[in-house]
């Protein structure tokens, strides 16, 4: 079938090269004109403005949005709308709130467009293993657009998970879930990285864990690369971001009286790697040494200043 893309970051440009590999037509569509010419590079008709996106499809036409989650995506999908027609789908597929899916459905609804929320996973490694995909939205509407899930999909990795703002729901706890694996590889491995009498490869250990080992994991597969030799890992600053899914995931659990301490142990502590300078930590050594005369480390004094920072 032919659809559009818009938006051709890491995984919009990706998710092109591999519908034209399943024998999809794609109409291309970034603000940038290299990452058009990109994407002609590899076979797409490329568009420099959404008027030529929709010119270029044939009904019912199908547009999938993979823009930041927010405002980009919102307005692009309310230009969207004043060019589509009834009987059109349009296709979230970044990491948007799902709280936002059902007001957006409504209004494109009232033109007779259909809104389809697809949770996307895979990165930039879905390019050759595939996307999973995690779609909401009415039968109809995800009918229109499966030929397109099958193709970016690997076997069984798609599925209509429900009505609309279900994908992006199920996509936002899956991101949540993401974080505590992630933390917990984290801290195990920094745990045997300092058991120092041992002078334990830690590259080694991610590498056998990955057979037979019942922590084995795709996520475990990348912390082996992360920790090969000449890989970079010892330049990389410990700042750790996150882009919000966790923040929502942690939410909705306080929102449903869930307990979830892992998931927002792990968004903390991403928190935790931005503070250099954390004053919570430097309250917790003090008041350690105000009440067992623990050992602080003090930092040295400016010029002109005593260690307790008073003039000298």
């Amino acid at each position: 079938m032919k659809i559009a893309m818009v938006g051709l970051g890491k995984m919009g440009a990706n998710m092109t090269t591999r519908l034209i590999g399943h024998g999809h037509e794609v109409v291309a569509f970034d603000l940038s004109a290299d990452a058009r010419a990109a994407a002609a590079a590899q076979g797409a008709d490329t568009a420099d403005t959404l008027e030529q996106v929709v010119a270029k499809l044939d009904p019912p036409r199908v547009v999938w949005v993979m823009v930041p989650a927010g405002a980009p995506t919102n307005s692009t999908i309310d230009t969207l709308k004043d060019l589509l027609s009834a009987g059109d789908v349009v296709v979230d597929g970044g990491n948007s709130n799902y709280k936002e899916a059902a007001p957006i459905a409504a209004s494109l609804a009232d033109k007779g467009i259909g809104f389809v929320d697809a949770g996307t996973s895979g990165g930039i490694w879905g390019l050759r293993e595939g996307y999973c995909l995690m779609v909401g939205g009415t039968p109809e509407a995800v009918k229109t657009c499966e030929p397109v899930f099958l193709a970016l999909a690997p076997e069984g990795g798609y599925a209509h998970v429900g009505p609309v703002g279900a994908g992006h729901f199920v996509k936002m706890v899956h991101n949540g879930i993401e974080y505590g694996l992630m933390e917990a590889y984290a801290e195990g491995f920094e745990i045997m990285g300092k058991a120092e009498e041992f002078s334990l490869d830690l590259h080694q250990i991610a590498s056998i864990w990955r057979y037979g080992s019942v922590v084995r994991s795709w996520l475990l597969e990348l912390t082996e690369r992360a920790l090969a030799p000449g890989s970079g890992f010892e330049r990389l600053e410990p700042y750790v971001v996150d882009s919000g899914e966790g923040r929502w995931t942690a939410m909705e659990a306080i929102e449903r009286a869930v307990p979830a301490p892992v998931i927002a142990t792990s968004l903390f502590q991403r928190f935790g790697s931005r503070d250099e300078d954390s004053f919570a930590l430097r309250l917790l050594a003090a008041l350690r040494n105000q009440f067992g005369g623990h050992a602080v480390r003090i930092e040295p004094a400016e010029a002109g200043a005593t260690s307790d920072g008073k003039p000298a």
